[in-house]
């Protein structure tokens, strides 16, 4: 057997393969034993059919596919093996010429792209600096008021904003009621922004057993496409107002939001600022980490294979799907809450599935370029942490991951690359 490699667009291979007539004979030989073997021709034995029967019985251009099955199931692994290429996808097969004498297929593989590196020190890419200001704080404080507020019923007087309106409504598009557009003493907080825009703000100024008509339009991108961008009418009455009674901010607020080791309004407040603090960490460390990935990818063009992304969505789908299910959902009810099919779902990862692709082959092309390497005291501190985070033995987890250690190398790697690319940063 003969073969010829051409690298295609997109880290694509071609292989042509060229077979020796003394292989294709033998392939055909072998072929031709098989279909014999279950072969029925009245007058004969199974598997005692005589050649050129079973040969006029199947067709000559059958036992030929037969053979080219047989040919490819021996050398199939060499073609790719003896050179050394990798599909990181199904490869596919045409076969260019097939006839009794000679026989010449055309593989065509993805494989992972080659990167050239052009830059991944000195990346421009900036740690946002983390400050809490007093009104954050403020508005902290204020929204723990809010939370242990007393609503107090209205007898007189009309609905306000901040007040807690108990309503009957009922929603109608063009004089007909629609689905999910009604419902009976519902305690609608105004201003809270739970209804349609624009429904709230007329409730203000109506008072206990008061009707109304309020004429509002479905937002464009609304999940029920009958109802998207509609202009409606709802018939609203309402049954009673409570007023909501704000706590003073004072040590007493602080002991009622009953925080370990806070009981006074000081200590509240210097709880606040550490909380936010620490939140505003992790979201400037997660605005850095993506910035380094933009500023990788845009620094280091690379192509990458179809397959790799398929794999990719793939793989985000089934993390998507695992955790619907910890929160008692599947991926078709998601679907239909979202107005979206799989297929559709798939299509709108796919961007995000190609920039990760491309930043796991820049990733580990800069540990190559480094040379980084993965000690016994790397593997043995990622398992702890793995077992940690999933509440599992660490002898359980290095036995999840016996036979695949090169795998979970690899993203010990991977992850100490990044931490070179953070720590190189311009300065």
């Amino acid at each position: 057997m003969e073969t010829t490699v051409k690298k295609l667009e997109k880290s694509m291979v071609e292989v042509k393969a060229t077979f020796t007539a003394e292989e294709w004979k033998e392939a055909q030989k072998k072929a031709l034993k098989k279909i014999a073997a279950t072969a029925q021709i009245d007058g004969f034995r199974k598997g005692h059919v005589p050649a050129n029967l079973i040969k006029a019985k199947v067709g000559k251009q059958a036992l030929l596919s037969e053979a080219a099955d047989e040919i490819l199931q021996t050398s199939y692994a060499a073609i790719f093996l003896d050179n050394n290429i990798e599909p990181v996808g199904q490869p596919t097969a045409n076969i260019d010429k097939m006839t009794e004498d000679e026989l010449e297929i055309t593989f065509t593989a993805p494989v992972a792209p080659e990167v050239e590196l052009k830059q991944y020190k000195d990346l421009n890419v900036k740690k946002k600096a983390v400050r809490v200001t007093a009104k954050e704080i403020d508005e902290r404080l204020a929204q723990y008021q809010n939370e242990f507020a007393e609503l107090e019923v209205k007898n007189d007087g009309e609905v306000a904003e901040g007040d807690t309106a108990n309503i009957d409504f009922e929603g109608f598009k063009d004089g007909v009621a629609f689905d999910g557009g009604k419902g009976e003493n519902y305690p609608l907080e105004i201003g809270s922004g739970s209804f349609i825009p624009g429904f709230e703000e007329q409730l203000i100024g109506m008072k206990v057993g008061e009707e109304k008509e309020i004429n509002v339009t479905f937002p464009e991108d609304y999940q029920v496409k009958d109802l998207a961008g509609a202009p409606v009418v709802f018939k609203v009455k309402v049954h009673e107002i409570k007023a909501k009674i704000l706590p003073a901010i004072d040590d007493e607020l602080a002991k009622d939001v009953n925080i370990d080791g806070v009981e006074t309004l000081d200590q509240l407040k210097d709880n606040i600022k550490e909380t936010l603090r620490e939140s505003k960490k992790q979201d400037a460390e997660n605005q850095f980490m993506n910035d380094i990935v933009d500023a990788l990818i845009e620094a280091n063009p690379v192509e990458v294979p179809d397959a790799m992304v398929e794999t990719e969505i793939q793989g985000m789908v089934s993390e998507l799907s695992d955790n619907l299910a910890r929160q008692g959902m599947n991926l078709d009810l998601y679907c239909q809450f979202t107005g979206q099919t799989q297929e559709s779902l798939k299509e709108s990862m796919k961007e995000d599935a190609e920039k990760r692709v491309k930043f796991q082959v820049i990733i580990a092309a800069v540990a190559k370029a480094e040379n980084i390497e993965v000690s016994d005291e790397d593997y043995d501190n990622q398992i702890k942490e793995l077992a940690e985070i999933y509440s599992r033995d660490a002898d359980e987890i290095r036995k999840i991951f016996t036979g695949n250690e090169e795998r979970l190398k690899a993203d010990i790697a991977n992850q100490k690359a990044l931490d070179f690319v953070k720590e190189n940063v311009a300065k």
